[in-house]
C-alpha cells in the first residue's frame, strides 16, 4: 500500500488536554488505563442501557456471519468483540486490538480471549488475515485516518468488510446543542458522581470534544475511498450514530 498519501488527523490538537501528538497518545492511554474499570458502567449510563443492543444490531446489519474471522480494533472492554464472538461461533475467530493494557484486561474478563496490544495505524499483524475489520467509537483516537485506513485495507482479505461505528453531532441546531449539553456537561457530571474518579470525568469531557472537533462524515468517506476501499457507505441512526461500511476490492 502507498505510504505517500496525505496525512489526515481525525481532529486538531486539543491543547486543553495535551500539547502535541506524542502528548495525545500518552494522555489518551493514561485516561483509558486509569478508567478501564469504570468504562462499562459509564457506557451503560451514557447510552441509557441501549449501547450493547445497538452494537449487536449494527453487526447484524453489516452482515457478520458464523465462521468468519474478525479483527476488532480499539476493542476497549470488549463489548463489540464479545458480540462478534457469539455471532461467528467456534468455527470463527475474533482478535481484539487496543493500545490500553487496562482496557485489554477488561476485554479478557468479558471473555475475549484473543487480544493484542496495538494501534490501528500500525497493526502488528500480517496482511489479508480477516473477513471483517471493526472499530466501535474509537476512530477519533487514531493519529491519522489515511494511515489507519490503509492498515485496515492491508489486513482484510480480498472482498472483506470494514465496519466503523462512530458518533457525530446532529446537523440540526437544536439537536446539536442538546447533545452537546448532554455529552459535555451531564455525562461528565454523572460520571464523577457515580465513579468518584476525576480521570473518568475528564475522559468523558474529552469524549465530546473529540466528537465535536472530528473530521466531518464526508471527510471520513472520502478518506476510505482514497485508501482504496469500495462500496463505501454511511448509515445514520437517530441523527447521531454513523455506521460506515466498505469493502476491500476482490
Amino acid at each position: 500500500m502507498s505510504s505517500t498519501k496525505s496525512k489526515l488527523p481525525p481532529h486538531p490538537v486539543l491543547t486543553e488536554y495535551y500539547d502535541d501528538e506524542s502528548g495525545r497518545k500518552e494522555k489518551v492511554k493514561q485516561l483509558f488505563d486509569s478508567t478501564a474499570g469504570h468504562y462499562d458502567w459509564i457506557n451503560k449510563v451514557m447510552s441509557f442501557g441501549t449501547g450493547e443492543n445497538y452494537r449487536l444490531e449494527a453487526l447484524e446489519r453489516a452482515g457478520l456471519k458464523r465462521g468468519q474471522s474478525v479483527l476488532d480494533i480499539g476493542c476497549g472492554t470488549g463489548i463489540l468483540a464479545r458480540h462478534e464472538i457469539d455471532i461467528v461461533g467456534p468455527e470463527g475467530c475474533v482478535l481484539g486490538v487496543d493500545p490500553s493494557q487496562g482496557m485489554l484486561q477488561e476485554a479478557v474478563n468479558r471473555g475475549v480471549e484473543s487480544v493484542v496490544m496495538g494501534r490501528g495505524e500500525k497493526l502488528p499483524l500480517k496482511e489479508q488475515q480477516f473477513d471483517v475489520v471493526s472499530m466501535g467509537f474509537a476512530l477519533r483516537h487514531v493519529a491519522d485516518l489515511m494511515e489507519t485506513f490503509t492498515e485496515y485495507l492491508r489486513v482484510l482479505k480480498p472482498g472483506g468488510t470494514l465496519l466503523l461505528l462512530e458518533i457525530a453531532p446532529p446537523t440540526s441546531r437544536i439537536g446539536y446543542h442538546a447533545i452537546k449539553f448532554y455529552m459535555k456537561r451531564v455525562v461528565p457530571f454523572i460520571t464523577r458522581i457515580g465513579t468518584k474518579d476525576k480521570n473518568a470525568q475528564l475522559l468523558m469531557a474529552y469524549y465530546w470534544d473529540t466528537v465535536e472537533q472530528c473530521v466531518p462524515p464526508a471527510g471520513i468517506l472520502e478518506a476510505l475511498k482514497a485508501a482504496g476501499f469500495e462500496q463505501v457507505e454511511r448509515k445514520v441512526l437517530y441523527g447521531v450514530f454513523g455506521e460506515y461500511t466498505a469493502k476491500r476490492p476482490e
